[in-house]
Formats: structure tokens, C-alpha cells, sequence
């Protein structure tokens, strides 16, 4: 299956100042899949190595640091000869080998004419113990869940999402209901790559809803795997994420996790999570200039699950009510919409993405992302009922100073006012970008 960070290992591969790459991801997101088809596709050879229970690598990385020694390793385990700037190097599962980690910075500095690519469980990366990372000698990719344009492509249609970046309105409106009835279908498969596939292939929801109920035990393993003393308070917060989603106000509430519950008590379980990238946070902020980030206010955020489809096995939502009708974009207040939203904008990179909410009143704009200069306040809806209070206050009266432009994004078609253009659900990235 296509994925668009393919593009971006391309350039890595000519970048003149190219860096051993760290690929980070959740787990299950597809970045073996992605970092071997590429290997295979752009390199004459590829030396794939699996550290999983793998003794021999365990001895070749625990040894001195010498990295022709390790070439000679490598080659003697892959049963093929490395060719600088011809082969490509994929460690796979350095969690489970932590020296791999610290051996980077003599591969920048000692042989940057090799290739290598490392890639891990992110539950385990980020919990090695004893090894220093090395700053400013790699360089680091992001693998999200599959965008809704991905999914777009895996199931053929990707004249689709040309049509989404053409900038040629009426023509993307005249494809609406295919657009809608694809996306009813993403939002219950998601983005997993081995859901979408299987979803691909046969069309069966309830193989499909058994990969996803086994994806979030598999996380839920690692919790207890990788948190320790914090594996209680973790489960916690990664479980109260549908009830948090399901409330009008999404502003997380540590008291919906345990009553009395305060910041001190579940702030490394959050992070925890954040960092191994099964959850997206957004802050809040008080202003709407640039940057975002000197506005940010820490205290007061939301969590989003990182995938919409695992958001509905947590929920044990009915296939049903996803695939047929479309009462599950407004379901639970919207929950799955702006999930749905949010992970799409995450795909993107170089996108802050925060909310704004008042004080004094109830008014809240669902997101406000910095594009370069430019202040996107958003508004996300997912009723028939697109009156759009809030994100109209502040475009028209708070920040009128301040020119803003709001952007609505709904089951609507496109529409341009003078203060907001309505941008339909499925268009996100492609407007974001």
C-alpha cells in the first residue's frame, strides 16, 4: 500500500546532508513494511537485520564500537555485501538491543557514506535505560496511521484524491457522495495498515474489528511491559480517552479518571503515553498570534486517540452504525469527527496544532493550527446544524484586529464567506497542506 512518507524517504536518500534515520511510530503503523518496500524498490540490496531474540546481533552491538567491524558483521549475517550509497542497512526492533541507539553517531561521523535506517516498537525506544541518544547525528521521520487519502488509494481510488488536490471545487462536489461513503468506511476501519488491508481485500467489519481489538490489547501489553510503577495510572488515562472525547466540553478532566484526581497524580502516565505516540495532545491557547507556541497553556488540553478506527473498538461502537447512515459523524458530540480531523492534520509536518477557549464563557474554537505565518482558527462540525457561533466571535469581534480567516470543516460542500470558507470533512489534509 502506498504511503506518502515513501516520497519523503526519496529525498533522504539524495539529501546531501543525509544523517542515519530513526523512523518513529506507534506500533503496528506500518514502518517495516514501508522502510523494506523502499530498500527494496530504490537500493540495489537491502541488509535487513530483526534484533528480536536475535543473539548474534545482541553480541555484534554489545561489542566496541567500530563500524567497519559492524559492516562486517552485518554482511556476514545477511549473507550480502554492502555497497556504499548502493545498499541500504534496516535494523528493525532496536528496542530490544539498546546499544543500536548510541552506535548511530559513529555511523554519521565515521561512515556517512552508509545507508541505515532504524526502526522500533516508540513503547520501547523511548524506555531504553543507559544509552546516551545521539543529538544532532540522526535524522527522524514520523509514521502515522494511514490518512484518509491513503485509504483513498488502497481501496483504487486514487484519481480520488487527485481530484481533492486539484483546487477545482465543483468538480470535488460533484463526487461528494462518494467522498462521504468512503469516509463513513475510514472512519470505521481507520488507519492500521493491517486493518485497512484486510478491509481492502475483504470487506468483512468483523475481521476487521478483530485486528483492531488486537492492536489495543497488544498496547495494552506493552503498558505493562514498558511503565513500571506508572503501568495502573497509565491503563487509566489511555482508558478514560473515550469518555474524555464523549463530553461537550473535551478539555481533559482528571477527575473523569479518578475522582479527586489532580495534575501531580497522572502527569508522567500522560506523557507517557503522548511520547509513545498512542495519544495526540493538543494544548490550549490564550491568543491566536505567532507563534502559537508562546500562547501555549499546558494546563488546559485535550487527548485524541491516535487512530479513529481503534477509537471505535475502544468504544465497542457497531460496525453498523459507522458503515450505514450518517449519524456516527455526530456521534458522541462529534467525538469520532474531530479525532478524524485531528489525525489527518497530524500527518502533516510543520503544522502546530492547538484550541482556543475563553475564560469567562463557553466559547471554544476545536483547533487553531499555524501554517508559517498564517493562524487557521477552526471550527469542526458534524451536524446537519453548521452555525458556527464561536469560530464567528472571534473571527468578527475578539481578534477582529487581527484578520483572521476561519475555517469550517463539515459534511458541507465548499463555500467561501467573507470571514470563513466551509471546507468538507474529506478535503482536511488537502486544505491543511
Amino acid at each position: 500500500m502506498k504511503r506518502f512518507i515513501y516520497d519523503e524517504l526519496k529525498k533522504w536518500k539524495l539529501s546531501e546532508t543525509r544523517k542515519p534515520l530513526m523512523m518513529y511510530g506507534a506500533r503496528q503503523v506500518g514502518k517495516t513494511y514501508i522502510i523494506k518496500e523502499f530498500g527494496e524498490q530504490e537500493y540495489d540490496s537491502l541488509v535487513y537485520i530483526n534484533c528480536y531474540k536475535n543473539d548474534l546481533a545482541r553480541i555484534l552491538f554489545s561489542g566496541n564500537a567500530d563500524i567497519d567491524r559492524i559492516l562486517v558483521g552485518l554482511s556476514s549475517m545477511s549473507h550480502k555485501t554492502i555497497i556504499p550509497e548502493k545498499t541500504l542497512i534496516f535494523l528493525d526492533e532496536i528496542q530490544e538491543i539498546p546499544p543500536v541507539i548510541s552506535t548511530l553517531k559513529y555511523f554519521y561521523e565515521n561512515r556517512p557514506d552508509i545507508h541505515i535506517i532504524v526502526a522500533g516498537s516508540l513503547l520501547g525506544v523511548m524506555n531504553m535505560q543507559g544509552e546516551s541518544f545521539p543529538v544532532g547525528k540522526v535524522d527522524i521521520m514520523h509514521l502515522y496511521p494511514m490518512s484518509f487519502e491513503e485509504f483513498l488509494d488502497a481501496m483504487g481510488e486514487g484519481q480520488l484524491v487527485d481530484i481533492l488536490h486539484s483546487d477545482d471545487h465543483q468538480l470535488t462536489d460533484v463526487f461528494a457522495p462518494k467522498f462521504i461513503d468512503l469516509l463513513r468506511q475510514y472512519y470505521f476501519t481507520g488507519g492500521m495498515p493491517e486493518a485497512v488491508k484486510t478491509y481492502c481485500g475483504t470487506k468483512d467489519p468483523i475481521a476487521v474489528r478483530t485486528i483492531q481489538k488486537n492492536i489495543l490489547a497488544a498496547y495494552e501489553a506493552d503498558i505493562a511491559k514498558h511503565t513500571a510503577s506508572e503501568t495502573q495510572r497509565v491503563r487509566m488515562v489511555w482508558q478514560s480517552v473515550p469518555e474524555q472525547l464523549a463530553r461537550e466540553n473535551k478539555k481533559f478532566i482528571y477527575g473523569a479518571v479518578r475522582k479527586g484526581a489532580r495534575a501531580k497524580d497522572f502527569e508522567i502516565a500522560i506523557q507517557w503515553l503522548v511520547d509513545a505516540g498512542l495519544v495526540y495532545k493538543v494544548n490550549r491557547v490564550r491568543d491566536l498570534k505567532v507563534p502559537l507556541r508562546f500562547y501555549s497553556d499546558s494546563n488546559a488540553f485535550k487527548l485524541y486517540l491516535l487512530d479513529v478506527g481503534l477509537l471505535g473498538a475502544m468504544t465497542d461502537a457497531p460496525a453498523a452504525s459507522i458503515l450505514i447512515g450518517d449519524h456516527i459523524f455526530s456521534e458522541y458530540k462529534g467525538a469520532f469527527t474531530e479525532n478524524y480531523v485531528l489525525q489527518q492534520i497530524v500527518t502533516i509536518p510543520n503544522r502546530p496544532t492547538y484550541y482556543y477557549s475563553k475564560d469567562n464563557s463557553t466559547q471554544e474554537l476545536d483547533f487553531v493550527v499555524q501554517k508559517d505565518a498564517i493562524v487557521h482558527p477552526i471550527e469542526v462540525k458534524a451536524e446537519e446544524n453548521v452555525k458556527s457561533k464561536s469560530l464567528a466571535a472571534c473571527i468578527t469581534h475578539d481578534f477582529k484586529a487581527y484578520s483572521l480567516h476561519g475555517i469550517r470543516f463539515s459534511m458541507k460542500g465548499y463555500k467561501e464567506q467573507d470571514w470563513m470558507s466551509n471546507i468538507p470533512l474529506y478535503a482536511v489534509r488537502a486544505f491543511i497542506i
